[in-house]
């Protein structure tokens, strides 16, 4: 390999703001971020402070060298690494332990125009964008970005529900009465419209799958899991993955022929679903909970994406809680319609 050749590095900041910046394999991270005007926490620049230490979640790197006070070889192990010796083998992904602003960086502005609009029921639709420069973004599966609703002052978040690799990108939306993005998408908008958003932002995103993957959704919750499918796709897992799709009533149900599609071409890929409405006609009916159990969470030997509405997260929680499992990982995100989402998106280690 190479050590010219360059790889992209993702600083995800404490407020969940994502910049990613282009590192070769003969410079350091933090070199590469003081090039991209991204000021990350630097004191020494000789791996003998610790002040840029920060945690790699996806990627292989040459530590370099530092002193025991600086990063421990238990940290070492646990993947945490000093920026300002690293030197990147794979692209990666570094949790920064500052906000975007210390490091006088901040989410960046993308203009697009309206590319299609898709209308999977009553309750949920979806829209499709042409980016003006699709290069100038970049996102890690199972991130958002906050759009400003055209025609009005609001702003909403939603996960990009496509994958990093495709040219356009599209975004899930449930239909609320009263709301600011319902009302455009219903009764507005047309293809050719321009949007403008910021991001992407958020850390529930997914990491490398160094074992078995539950994925868990709860209506419009899915739209992270499958930009999280489509890099799978392009990516195929060494370890099985298996979602879980909730929601409360059938019209509720959208994007079943995905779902079949990805099974058909992820190695281990498998998914099933549950209606909360007892007249239903699925073939489970209630709750995602009751289709957990220890061997769905392998024992322990698992790592868990969960994206639902507040209620839902917590009931899944509880109830693994209850279980006596507790996944090697656990990471999740909760939503609530209608609202912006804060700028930190949480993504939990158990």
């Amino acid at each position: 390999m190479s050590s010219r050749m360059s790889f992209q590095v993702a600083l995800n900041f404490e407020d969940g703001i994502t910049r990613f910046i282009e590192c070769r394999g003969d410079e350091t991270v933090a070199e590469a971020s003081y090039k991209a005007r991204i000021n990350i926490p630097l004191d020494c620049r000789d791996g003998a402070c610790g002040t840029c230490k920060s945690l790699c979640e996806t990627g292989s790197y040459d530590g370099g060298d530092y002193i025991d006070e600086a990063l421990t070889d238990d940290e070492a192990a646990a993947g945490y690494c000093l920026p300002c010796q690293m030197t990147p083998h794979s692209d990666l992904v570094l949790r920064i332990p500052s906000s975007s602003a210390a490091a006088k960086t901040g989410a960046a502005t993308h203009t697009a125009t309206v590319a299609g609009l898709t209308r999977h029921s009553a309750t949920t639709i979806e829209f499709t964008l042409d980016l003006d420069e699709r290069d100038a973004l970049d996102f890690l599966p199972g991130q958002y970005v906050n759009i400003a609703v055209p025609g009005t002052d609001q702003t909403r978040s939603y996960s990009f529900s496509s994958g990093p690799a495709q040219r356009q990108i599209s975004f899930l939306v449930r239909i609320v009465d009263g709301g600011a993005m319902s009302g455009y998408l219903t009764g507005r908008a047309r293809v050719g419209d321009r949007v403008e958003f910021t991001g992407p932002m958020g850390s529930f995103y997914l990491r490398d799958l160094t074992r078995p993957a539950l994925l868990l959704a709860g209506g419009t919750g899915l739209a992270p899991l499958l930009s999280m499918l489509e890099r799978m796709a392009q990516q195929p897992p060494a370890h099985p993955v298996h979602l879980l799709y909730g929601v409360t009533t059938d019209q509720d149900l959208v994007h079943l022929d995905t779902l079949e599609d990805y099974a058909k071409v992820i190695p281990g890929f498998s998914f099933d679903h549950c209606v909360a409405d007892p007249a239903s006609t699925a073939r489970n009916k209630g709750f995602v909970t009751g289709l957990i159990d220890s061997s769905t969470l392998h024992d322990g030997d698992v790592d868990v994406y969960l994206c639902g509405p507040p209620a839902m997260v917590e009931a899944v929680r509880g109830h693994i809680t209850a279980l006596g499992v507790t996944p090697a990982s656990f990471h999740h995100e909760k939503f609530t319609p209608a609202t912006v989402r804060e700028p930190r998106q949480t993504a939990e280690a158990a």
